[in-house]
């Protein structure tokens, strides 16, 4: 009898112990989900507070069937070049559309439409067609390239002028860059503004080139010559851009990307994105090699001042470069 007592107080201090156990892992498991929730809350408000934003909201844009971006080429009288240009372009994987900015007198020849239309074709990828369009204009104006095109496929649009030339592996990290900030510019051309201190007057400013870049590490403007952007700027540009912006870039036949370049950061209030790549020139030097350009660009920045009341443009010295691409990081 008393080792039967002693077995059943035993089975029921093991059950109890038992009981205890799963008790304890219970409340241990409570405690870990309401750690992790607070830890995640916690996060969700520190992200809230130090700015930063979730981008798959703005990502969610790009999983239809036109992930890619279109091509904006801006050309005049250089078919060899346009010709060269769309060869190389149209091997890029995520290019979706191509839109020549047609602005000569006489419309494009039927040699030259056949010619690219069979580059096209060729290489189309995994039964993709690639857009080709040109978009023809009956007036000679630097304002064309930015145009707005109502039929466009894609929301970002690479433009180019068709004298230089990016290897594909640079244009497609420049896209994916633009993917995480669409609303920025996001190219390889740097150029910089500072305020005109020698005759002490703080109101005016100076456009620098490349070396000004090169020396302050410091920029504001990324040239529409090699840039991607959303393509609502092309609407902005064409009915909110004040006519007497478009108009001076017509008569004086320049400046046309410092213009896009104020227009977006007067709508963003943000600085633009350098992204580093290599440029090939296939042409000859352009209306940057002429004297008197530095001052040309210095009086359109003055002018565009004058126009929104103030300096739009935003100083920054990021830069994004592919890791791939280096040694050390």
């Amino acid at each position: 009898m008393r080792g039967n007592l002693l077995g059943r107080r035993t089975a029921q201090r093991l059950r109890q112990v038992a009981i205890s156990a799963v008790g304890s892992v219970k409340i241990r498991l409570l405690l870990s989900c309401c750690m992790i929730f607070t830890l995640l809350a916690l996060a969700s408000r520190t992200a809230s507070f130090m700015g930063w934003t979730d981008r798959t909201a703005s990502l969610n844009r790009f999983t239809g069937p036109r992930k890619g971006y279109t091509l904006l080429i801006n050309t005049w009288k250089r078919n060899d070049l346009l010709k060269r240009s769309i060869s190389h372009y149209t091997s890029c994987p995520k290019l979706d559309s191509i839109h020549i900015i047609w602005s000569e007198p006489d419309p494009p020849s039927e040699s030259l439409i056949e010619f690219l239309n069979h580059i096209v074709q060729s290489n189309s990828r995994n039964g993709q067609d690639i857009e080709l369009k040109f978009d023809i204009n009956k007036e000679d104006s630097l304002n064309n390239r930015f145009k707005e095109i109502k039929d466009l496929r894609t929301d970002a649009v690479f433009s180019i002028d068709d004298d230089i030339v990016f290897p594909c592996s640079s244009v497609e990290f420049a896209f994916s860059v633009w993917l995480s900030a669409p609303d920025a510019m996001v190219g390889f051309v740097p150029r910089i503004h500072w305020i005109d201190k020698s005759n002490g007057d703080a109101g005016r400013y100076i456009y620098g080139g490349w070396w000004s870049v090169w020396w302050t590490g410091t920029y504001s403007m990324i040239l529409s010559k090699a840039a991607f952007f959303h393509k609502k700027y092309l609407s902005l540009y064409t009915n909110d851009l004040p006519a007497s912006i478009r108009e001076y870039v017509t008569k004086n036949r320049n400046c046309e990307d410092i213009a896009m370049s104020f227009l977006v950061a007067n709508a963003t209030g943000s600085p633009p994105v350098w992204v580093k790549g290599k440029i090939f020139e296939i042409g000859s030097t352009g209306i940057s090699s002429l004297g008197g350009h530095i001052e040309k660009r210095s009086a359109c920045v003055n002018r565009f001042v004058e126009h929104y009341g103030r300096m739009p443009l935003v100083s920054t010295s990021m830069k994004a470069m592919d890791s791939r691409s280096i040694w050390f990081w």
